[in-house]
């Protein structure tokens, strides 16, 4: 992966979080987790921003005292190492605990061009490779 290609990520990374933590502050809890979950999903390339952004769901979960949640970002630290290591990750799970942790989900255009991802490539494909 290229330096232009995780200053870009980095730079959607702080805006999404930005975001979210402005939402919560707001009281708006369902902006909040959707902008975490964006983040997530471009987060999830590296292995360094991918626990963050489950730190981030944690934290927001604790706050809520949402105990599903904060079960499924436990079980998802755990994981997130291992998808990591081995490029076996499900391409664009929004990594919150309503979902399953292997669900492949659809990648919305703007996630896409900040992952340098064509708009026509798969998101279904089995590897996670970046620009």
């Amino acid at each position: 992966m290229n330096s232009d290609a995780i200053a870009r990520m980095d730079a959607f990374l702080a805006e999404e979080y930005h975001r979210s933590e402005a939402a919560r502050r707001a009281g708006n809890i369902g902006s909040a987790w959707h902008h975490l979950e964006r983040a997530h999903i471009v987060a999830q390339v590296r292995l360094g921003p991918h626990c963050g952004s489950h730190l981030r769901m944690l934290r927001l979960a604790w706050r809520l005292q949402n105990w599903r949640e904060i079960r499924g970002q436990i079980f998802r630290l755990v994981l997130a190492p291992l998808g990591n290591v081995t490029g076996r990750l499900p391409i664009g799970n929004n990594g919150r605990s309503n979902v399953s942790a292997f669900a492949r989900m659809e990648i919305e255009p703007e996630i896409k061009r900040v992952l340098g991802l064509s708009a026509s490539r798969s998101d279904r494909s089995s590897k996670n490779t970046v620009a």
